[in-house]
């Protein structure tokens, strides 16, 4: 989970490979009417955002049944978002990806052919609510590389009793090696809550 540029597709499209978790782009599933607002610097609200949620929700669970972890990087701003999105079977628990207002920004401007307007971001900003201390979750700072990002995520997970699939090699900043889908950020562009299920 996360605003805008904290690279939430590249190191959820990092950390599905370092599990052996199914991946899906959060982006794509709005429908057609969200992205065209977003494209014009319009933020949503929440009857945009609700139908998006149920179906990321419902793809989760879905992954659940068929026996397998999944990661899906999606904004997750707001509290009521993320009750929504742990209605999915199996669990799912949050790791929020955190940075400044200045990185956050650099990393906006600096992409290309992305739906998101940098002036997007102080309203998301204003929206973001932080992961409760009763909520399953981790923060993590977003300055490192992707790859360290990752290897941090990994690290406290399997704190939490979540390890990679058996069979998945343990490879620091490892390229997604079972995933569903694509990242469509470039790895160095590197943009919070990665929905993470737990099995």
């Amino acid at each position: 989970m996360g605003v805008a540029g904290s690279g939430k597709t590249t190191v959820a499209a990092l950390l599905a490979g370092r599990l052996g978790a199914s991946f899906a782009e959060g982006d794509e599933f709005h429908p057609p009417a969200n992205v065209a607002k977003m494209s014009q610097g319009i933020p949503l609200d929440d009857a945009d955002r609700w139908p998006w949620l149920g179906t990321i929700r419902d793809w989760l669970g879905s992954e659940h049944d068929a026996g397998r972890s999944a990661v899906v990087p999606a904004s997750s701003l707001k509290r009521a978002y993320r009750d929504l999105l742990r209605e999915a079977d199996g669990g799912v628990l949050f790791v929020h990806l955190t940075g400044s207002r200045e990185l956050l920004t650099e990393r906006i401007q600096g992409r290309a052919g992305h739906f998101m307007k940098p002036a997007m971001l102080e309203s998301q900003l204003a929206t973001l609510e932080p992961l409760g201390d009763d909520e399953a979750g981790i923060a993590v700072d977003v300055t490192p590389r992707p790859a360290q990002i990752v290897d941090e995520i990994v690290a406290r997970l399997a704190e939490r009793g979540i390890h990679p699939a058996p069979g998945i090699a343990p490879t620091t900043g490892a390229a997604p090696g079972a995933s569903t889908g694509a990242a469509s950020d470039a790895a160095a562009d590197a943009e919070a809550s990665e929905p993470v299920e737990e099995r």
